[in-house]
């Protein structure tokens, strides 16, 4: 990761030097669209270096030739498919900031276990099987942009502009381009991009494109529109967003040899890369033979105590695990209302898989959670660890999770802001009890909606230990294999593996903002370009207008609560999230102090630093904490009175 990260800017800066007067001006690196996978990865622990790995490998690919093709993973269900691909009237530069944009907004989709996403500029696709040839899919289709009204003659216009760039492409490498001028009302020329994925044949690539001309023919008579389709983009707009074509050869020829020199460079560092990783490799396989020597003296350990429950009597009390009790479904498993015997209702977690990588993330479950006991961590009451398949038996909750509220319009209502504020308070607990508890720190690594569930008070514990580590007191930080939730995963320990405190706060950071606005982080909205939850927060809290994205359930008129006084307590809410979610670790509050900013609302707030992936032309995990936003004054009420009232009565 960091050879590409410094091997990246230099290719940068080094073209930027040379090219005194480069010809580009526009990546077109704002997303259109990115459609996400209905079905869950298969193994999150495979999934995530895959996915990682292939989008390196296609970096290196892209800064190269504007294309970039990879395969990740042993040949199963656990591979990475990946294809990137840059339109043809893009720059090297230009292309390489596309693809940085493209793949910061991919991970949105995990824990699904494939995704697309189409920028102005370019395209990328993961999936957990080849579809490198696929030009027809039932996801296909077409987003018409603004509601500007055309003429006949435009209309004309933009259907000869389509056919010639339709006629063209198959034939110049999938590339096509048109312009076609407006006669008659002046208003302008129609102009057209079509681009085929270069993993297709002229043919397909034509079929591609009609299919896509059709679709976008139906935003006429608006001014512009797109056809996302499996194997191509097609775009028509009354605007000339088309790159000019780069004219000058030497150009091109001086960034093949600066690109050559770079790659160069970077495979004496990958050589030294390879021994390190050779060692590293060597440490892990010993400690993962005494793991395993521990896992096997910890399941016998588990069979001769209380907690042991035996298969048959899970078996019996989840009525086989029917269908009908079932409650829901995480990373690691389903879980089943049962009940046993003495008529307790219980929770029974049944694991995916029963291979020897899940045993030990059971064992660590049970031995985490057994070790701990507060009144926001849900309780764990035994296990069966002797029969066909591992088997968790935790309290029975009644009111599921919390996505289930705060991500639901209707069930939303049931959620005022004082429940949800209860609900933040009891999961801030929890975590200061995990990481403050005795010598032995405990990170979750999973906060989220999902793995907060609720009693029949709709009071909040934590659940889901399968990823939670813990470490002695005189340990700085974990080097561990990434895992978790992309979009809750704060940016040090997906970059670098160091796990720290900081990465609960960063979680817990995310789903403060989720609580307050019912969006979720991790997942696109239906709007033409989106973009996260945080960094969408963080914008509208510079401009002072969070308000404007508070949960409609909130501040509509069936809420009667809703005041000043609640909205000022929201306000500070969205300020401590911001807070936990700052891009540099060492600036977030521990768990224990954001608890403190939660409930003392007379302390003043220090003004929080930008979250990550804020600027829209990163390449990587960048920077812009220089500018810390001005605090809100929403603790006075002259202030509050002060401002405009609409929110009460939202359109």
């Amino acid at each position: 990761m960091k050879i590409i990260m410094i091997n990246t800017a230099l290719l940068m800066a080094v073209i930027l030097m040379v090219l005194p007067d480069p010809t580009w001006s526009d990546p077109r690196s704002k997303t259109v669209k990115l459609i996400c996978g209905e079905q869950s990865e298969h193994n999150a622990t495979l999934y995530v270096p895959n996915f990682v790995a292939t989008m390196e490998n296609i970096s290196a690919q892209i800064r190269n030739s504007g294309f970039g093709l990879s395969v990740t993973g042993p040949g199963n269900i656990d591979t990475n498919y990946g294809l990137a691909q840059c339109y043809g009237d893009l720059s090297p530069l230009d292309c390489v900031l596309c693809y940085a944009e493209a793949r910061t907004v991919l991970p949105q989709c995990f824990p699904a276990n494939g995704g697309r996403i189409f920028l102005d500029g370019c395209f990328m696709r993961a999936e957990n099987y080849s579809f490198f040839h696929e030009y027809s899919g039932p996801n296909d289709v077409a987003v018409c942009g603004n509601e500007t009204r055309t003429g006949p003659a435009f209309r004309e216009s933009v259907r000869r502009a389509l056919n010639d760039a339709v006629l063209t492409a198959p034939e110049k490498n999938g590339y096509g381009r048109a312009e076609v001028a407006v006669s008659g009302d002046g208003n302008g020329s129609a102009y057209v991009l079509a681009d085929c994925w270069r993993t297709l044949n002229a043919s397909a690539c034509r079929s591609c494109l009609k299919k896509a001309s059709s679709s976008v023919m139906k935003c006429l008579p608006l001014s512009n529109g797109r056809a996302l389709n499996a194997g191509c983009f097609l775009r028509y707009s009354n605007t000339n967003f088309l790159n000019p074509i780069p004219q000058n050869r030497n150009s091109k020829e001086r960034i093949i040899v600066i690109v050559m020199a770079c790659v160069s460079a970077a495979a004496v560092l990958i050589i030294g890369a390879v021994i390190g990783v050779y060692t590293w490799k060597q440490r892990i396989i010993q400690r993962k033979r005494k793991g395993s020597d521990d896992t096997k003296k910890y399941a016998k350990t588990l069979n001769d105590s209380s907690l042991n429950f035996k298969y048959s009597t899970l078996e019996k009390a989840t009525a086989s695990f029917d269908e009908a009790n079932k409650l829901g479904r995480g990373g690691f498993g389903t879980v089943y209302k049962g009940v046993l015997p003495d008529g307790r209702e219980i929770a029974v977690k049944r694991l995916f898989f029963n291979n020897k990588h899940r045993a030990s993330d059971f064992y660590n479950e049970v031995k985490i959670i057994s070790s701990v006991e507060h009144k926001n961590l849900v309780r764990l009451l035994g296990c069966s660890c002797s029969g066909p398949e591992s088997l968790l038996v935790y309290e029975f909750l009644p009111n599921t999770s919390l996505d289930r509220f705060i991500f639901d319009s209707s069930k939303g209502k049931g959620l005022n802001w004082e429940k949800r504020f209860e609900i933040i308070i009891g999961t801030a607990e929890g975590l200061v009890y995990l990481h403050e508890n005795g010598n032995a720190r405990i990170i979750h690594r999973d906060i989220k909606a999902s793995n907060i569930l609720l009693d029949s008070r709709l009071r909040a514990k934590i659940a889901d230990f399968g990823l939670a580590r813990s470490f002695q007191e005189d340990k700085s930080h974990i080097s561990t294999a990434i895992a978790g939730t992309l979009g809750y995963m704060a940016p040090e320990y997906l970059a670098h593996g160091q796990l720290t405190e900081k990465a609960d706060v960063y979680s817990f950071g995310v789903l403060l903002l989720e609580i307050v606005t019912g969006r979720q982080n991790n997942r696109s909205n239906t709007s033409v370009y989106a973009e996260s939850l945080v960094t969408i927060t963080w914008k509208r809290f510079q401009q002072r207008t969070v308000e404007e994205i508070f949960d409609s359930n909130l501040v509509t008129s069936h809420n009667y609560n809703y005041n000043i006084e609640t909205r000022n307590d929201i306000l500070r809410v969205v300020h401590v999230g911001l807070l936990c979610t700052q891009e540099i670790a060492s600036l977030r509050p521990s768990m224990s102090k954001a608890l403190e900013m939660l409930v003392k609302k007379d302390e003043d707030l220090p003004a929080p630093t930008s979250p990550p992936f804020v600027d829209d032309n990163t390449m990587e995990l960048n920077g812009t904490n220089e500018h810390p936003s001005p605090p809100l004054d929403y603790g006075n009420s002259d202030s509050a009175a002060s401002m405009s009232q609409s929110i009460f009565f939202p359109r």
